[in-house]
This record gives C-alpha cells, sequence and structure tokens, in this order.
C-alpha cells in the first residue's frame, strides 16, 4: 500500500543524531556524538529518598491528572530564580511547564508561525529546533555564526529581505553546537534589530546554569522591556534530562495560547516529575549541585581541549567554551559527513556539521564534540583516533 504523508513531515528527515545513536551498541564505539548530560551528573540517591517521600505522603497527587500550565509551587520557584539568577522578572510575563525544552521550542512555533512564515536562527543551530520548525512549514534563514554571535550585518539583510520573520531563534550561551557564547554587545544588537524590525525573539538558554569560566552575560530577555523576547529552558541539562521538565517565559499573552496549544498536545507534563524537581530545591537547592555538575565538565572540557591543542594539526580550528557541552571543530577542506563515516568504522562518533544547517543538505566543514558523557581515557584515545584520521 501506498501511504501520503501530509506536508508537514513529507520532507522531514529522522534526526542524524539518533540515527548515530543506533550505531552506539557497540561497546567498543567511543561517542562524541551525544547531547546527553553525565551520568555522574545525576543525584541518584536524593532523587530516590524524594520519590519515596511522594509517593508516601502525596501518590494521589501524583498519579492524577493536573493542570496545564504546570505544578504551582515548581512555577513559582522557577519564577523566583528566573528573578534572582537571571534578572527576570517582568510583571507581564508568565511560565509555563513544558516537557523538555523541546516542547518548549515547538509550541512557540506552532502558536506564532503559518505556513511559509520566516524564521531566522544562527546557522549552525539546535537540530532539535530545527526539525520542529520544519515542522510547521516554515522558510528557515540561517545567519553565519562568528566567534561571538550572529554576524549583525548579514542578520538584518535576512530581516529585510525575508517578509513575515515571526522570531529570530537564537542560543546565545554556550551555543548548541559550536560552544559559542554571545557577546554583551551583540545581544544588545539583535534585540535592537528585532525592536527596529518588529519581530520576536525565542532566547534557548539550556545550558546557562553551566559556565565554569568566564564572565556571566546577561540574558536576552532580562535586558527585554517589551516582551519581544520568550525565554526557553529546562533541567534536562542540571538536574536530569529523562524527566523531560522545561519551561517557557513569556508575555502572558503569547504563554496564554501556549497553554491552549499544549492543552491539545500533552495535557500537561508529567507531574511527578515536577513535583520531584520542585521538593529537590525545596529540600536541597540547586547551586551546590550545579556547582559539582560545572567542576565535572570544566574538567572533562579542559582535557578534550588539551588533547586537541597537543594531537591536532594546526589548521584545524576549534572553540574554547566557557562553559556547556560542546565544541566546535573546523576542518581545511574536508566534507565532515565523509569524516564521520570514516570515524565510525574507525570506533569513534562525531556528529557532521550539516546536521546543524537549516538549508538541508548543505555541505560543512565541520563537526559537533561533545564532552559530557566519555570518560576521561575514552577522551584521550578518542581524539588520538581523530587526530590520526584528519591526517589521512
Amino acid at each position: 500500500m501506498n501511504y501520503t504523508f501530509s506536508d508537514k513531515v513529507k520532507d522531514m528527515r529522522p534526526s542524524a543524531i539518533r540515527e548515530i545513536f543506533k550505531s552506539l551498541s557497540d561497546p567498543t564505539v567511543i561517542s562524541f556524538a551525544a547531547g546527553n548530560p553525565s551520568a555522574l551528573s545525576f543525584p541518584v540517591e536524593k532523587m530516590k529518598n524524594i520519590s519515596e517521600e511522594i509517593f508516601l505522603l502525596r501518590s494521589t497527587e501524583a498519579l492524577q491528572y493536573s493542570v496545564t500550565e504546570g505544578y504551582t509551587p515548581l512555577r513559582k520557584q522557577i519564577n523566583d530564580r528566573l528573578k534572582e539568577r537571571f534578572s527576570i522578572g517582568n510583571d507581564y510575563n508568565e511560565t509555563i511547564i513544558t516537557t523538555g525544552g523541546q516542547q518548549g521550542i515547538d509550541l512557540t512555533a506552532k502558536v506564532l508561525c503559518n505556513e511559509g512564515d520566516t524564521i531566522i536562527c544562527e546557522n549552525p543551530s539546535f537540530i532539535g529546533a530545527l526539525n520542529a520548525f520544519r515542522s510547521y512549514n516554515t522558510n528557515l534563514v540561517g545567519v553565519e555564526l562568528e566567534d561571538d554571535g550572529m554576524n549583525l550585518v548579514k542578520l538584518e539583510a535576512a530581516l529585510k529581505t525575508n517578509k513575515n520573520v515571526r522570531f529570530i531563534y537564537i542560543i546565545p550561551t554556550f551555543q548548541n553546537p559550536s560552544g559559542i557564547t554571545t557577546s554583551l554587545e551583540k545581544r544588545k544588537a539583535v534585540l535592537a534589530l528585532a525592536k527596529r524590525y518588529d519581530t520576536l525573539i525565542l532566547e534557548d538558554n539550556p545550558y546557562g546554569e553551566l559556565r565554569y569560566a568566564g564572565e556571566e552575560i546577561p540574558t536576552m530577555k532580562s535586558m527585554d522591556t517589551e516582551g519581544r523576547v520568550i525565554y526557553c529552558s529546562s533541567f534536562s541539562k542540571i538536574l536530569s534530562a529523562g524527566m523531560r521538565v522545561g519551561f517557557l517565559c513569556g508575555h502572558k499573552d503569547i504563554i496564554q495560547k501556549v497553554v491552549v496549544a499544549k492543552q491539545v498536545n500533552d495535557v500537561h507534563t508529567n507531574i511527578f516529575f515536577q513535583m520531584l524537581a520542585s521538593r529537590f530545591i525545596d529540600i536541597y537547592g540547586l547551586d551546590e549541585h550545579i556547582a559539582s555538575i560545572k567542576e565535572l565538565y570544566k574538567q572533562k572540557c579542559g582535557l578534550m581541549l588539551s588533547q586537541m591543542d597537543e594531537k591536532f594539526n594546526k589548521k584545524i580550528k576549534y572553540t574554547r567554551p566557557e562553559g556547556g557541552l560542546f565544541l566546535w571543530v573546523t576542518m581545511p577542506n574536508v566534507d565532515a559527513d565523509e569524516l564521520a563515516k570514516v570515524a565510525i568504522a574507525n570506533k569513534v562518533a562525531v556528529v557532521p556539521g550539516s546536521t546543524f544547517c537549516p538549508v538541508q543538505g548543505e555541505k560543512s566543514r565541520s563537526f559537533r564534540l561533545n564532552y559530557s558523557t566519555p570518560t576521561n581515557e575514552q577522551i584521550i584515545d578518542g581524539i588520538d583516533k581523530l587526530a590520526k584520521i584528519m591526517v589521512e
């Protein structure tokens, strides 16, 4: 039988990262391809104790339907942290709990975009967001990412020449896939351009708590005085990715539409894990736990960079992130898709840069490396193997 698929999905491709995961059943493969937090970062015993308490004292609440907006104590805790940690707290803002940051991205596009509308994003950008935007048949326009953020001349040109630009999607802090952080000057400039051309900004900040070097830079949302920035984040990288607890903060008029859209999506995010996250904050707080994660990633990133400094050809360029999970390698005149195939044949998995291009099928000389999941021994061995492959 021949199946006819909707226009929304017929041109979508499987995530290259998820496809790479299928090849990792071989325990001898060293994976630099994941986007996962380290298993060492999970507070297992603390979560176990909280889970037992919830099921002992509040099982009905944990197992029953709940409100779409999210568990009220957790929403208050998020709002308090946004205000205290990120200076986000305008009266017109509301917050909704989402099923991971991914759902926050998807619902934003769902409530703001019609088919053919334009979304401007960094090039390269997060594949999960790109696929969400593609599912609504939007026009994706990528803007070259420089060492300190998007090229502002090209961003303004994109705003000028494209019709119905609904929002600019940006990951300004420890960007996925590049690890680049947008400078304060460029954050202000992007916000000014959004105002000049009367469009919105979706600021995705899942890694912002994971700074282990350099100076803090204010979020774009903290500089927003008009309700122009929608802020998306999650607990995936600071508590547990499998909990699938994220959140959106934005102008109440936008969030109220997101609530309606979520009601026909999944009704509400897993209430047990919302309660678990809330009790974790109540009992233990987040700061001490996050500090331990930052120390772990600082060590792993430093080890990977030191190995690359020692073993990579000097013509090979790579970013030096100050936080997050990723760094970005760019080679002279080498197709990263081909290199990724050779690498996996040599028991090392990387993600080629073409995966993160807004325009599907575009070639790339770059690839993404993750340092949060491999062991120290795997980092040393894997970088050694990559260095030899790139010499060949």
